[in-house]
């Protein structure tokens, strides 16, 4: 018997196998595409496009559904999707179809987000960090069995028909004997609206979601292609690039907590940013493909829990309702997520692979420098997380 705290971890988890397998083998789609880097990115701008207008626009439909009946049909909605991207017949229709895509995914994370909040509300405790964990382990167990699959030469066509099988399959066991949460009364009484602005003194904690998040885009979107124009990696020792990337986000998600309540979120931001930058720094600059590995592997880690502080963060001011201040740096956070990884690709066709992890590196040096903006001191809050707009990433 599956409990009600643990189906989100499995959601997150199938959510992230079935994406992951897509972005390890982005460099095959290129290839069969005959497209540019610039050409693909906007390719690629269709997922961005559509997850961004599910999660603005998806709520009423959730409401209506309940979880239930949404992860039924976005989960196995996801993997089909996906698995017709290398039979498609152009670039435009790769487009479409991950808009269609798109509108599943946001929908879906806004889902898991509204019922983790209830779960959280309901039974008193906290799963928000472990449910995004799995996420990354999923998305850390897909890129390492898809860098042997490439290695292997096996299709496209078939490692998307197989995952999706398995996504489909497994989505069946999340939502049988599923029960919907308890709508908690708070939650109804703190509705986010569609588009929060932030204020000026929130911008600080915006820089720091928005940093966390185009290092995470990078890293996830680019770096196989990185390693193959950059350094005619093999297929395995490209993907590994990716493999390092989720494995030490996964590891640093699920042991964090901890460490943040010993040294505070400030220092613990401050040093995964440094991490950060120090990895953009050496992929820029690597002169070997191990060099670049490693790399990949500080850029995981250090955008790995930099996010959920800033949410959590926004979520202990006490200038307007929690709920605002938590949607307005995650709706900033996500437009970069999804929109800029995309968008550089039109940088690497113009100046190479290299420079596009170059110039991450400023924005990630000013969040350094705002990360005191962190230290906001604790206040009895309502439970907000149903109301968060935070990535699955």
């Amino acid at each position: 018997m599956i409990a009600a705290h643990q189906r989100p971890y499995l959601a997150f988890f199938l959510l992230a196998i079935a994406t992951g397998a897509f972005m390890a083998r982005i460099p095959d789609l290129q290839t069969r595409l005959a497209v540019n880097k610039a050409e693909l990115g906007m390719t690629l701008i269709g997922l961005a496009i559509g997850s961004l207008i599910s999660l603005s626009a998806s709520a009423p439909i959730i409401a209506r559904l309940g979880s239930k009946r949404t992860f039924s049909i976005a989960i196995p909605a996801i993997g089909l999707l996906l698995a017709l991207t290398p039979v498609l017949p152009g670039a435009g229709a790769v487009f479409g179809c991950l808009f269609l895509t798109g509108l599943f995914t946001g929908t879906l994370e806004l889902a898991l987000n509204i019922e983790i909040g209830r779960i959280e509300a309901q039974k008193g405790v906290s799963i928000m960090n472990r449910s995004h964990g799995f996420w990354s382990v999923g998305f850390f167990v897909t890129a390492v069995t898809a860098s042997f699959i490439r290695q292997a030469e096996i299709p496209m066509t078939t490692h998307m028909i197989v995952m999706a099988t398995i996504v489909v399959l497994l989505s069946l066991v999340v939502v049988k004997g599923m029960e919907n949460a308890t709508i908690p009364k708070v939650v109804e009484e703190q509705k986010a609206p569609l588009i929060a602005f932030p204020t000026l003194s929130l911008m600080p904690l915006c820089i720091i979601g928005i940093s966390a998040c185009l290092v995470e885009g990078a890293g996830l979107d680019w770096s196989a292609i990185y390693m193959r124009d950059v350094f005619k990696s093999e297929p395995f020792i490209g993907g590994s690039g990716l493999t390092l990337f989720a494995f030490f986000m996964a590891l640093a998600r699920v042991t964090i907590d901890p460490v943040v309540d010993r040294f505070g979120a400030r220092v613990v931001a401050q040093t995964l940013l440094t991490m950060a930058a120090i990895g953009l720094a050496i992929v820029w600059l690597s002169p070997h493909e191990y060099a670049a590995l490693a790399g990949f592997a500080m850029m995981g880690g250090g955008c790995s829990a930099v996010y959920p502080m800033a949410l959590s963060a926004a979520a202990q001011r006490t200038d307007r309702a929690s709920a605002v201040n938590v949607a307005a740096v995650g709706q900033m956070a996500f437009v970069v997520f999804f929109l800029a990884p995309p968008l550089l690709g039109f940088v690497a066709e113009a100046w190479g692979m290299r420079i596009l992890y170059a110039i991450c590196l400023p924005l990630i040096l000013v969040a350094i420098f705002a990360s005191g903006a962190l230290n906001v001191r604790r206040a009895a809050k309502p439970a907000i997380s149903a109301v968060s707009h935070e990535t699955a990433l």
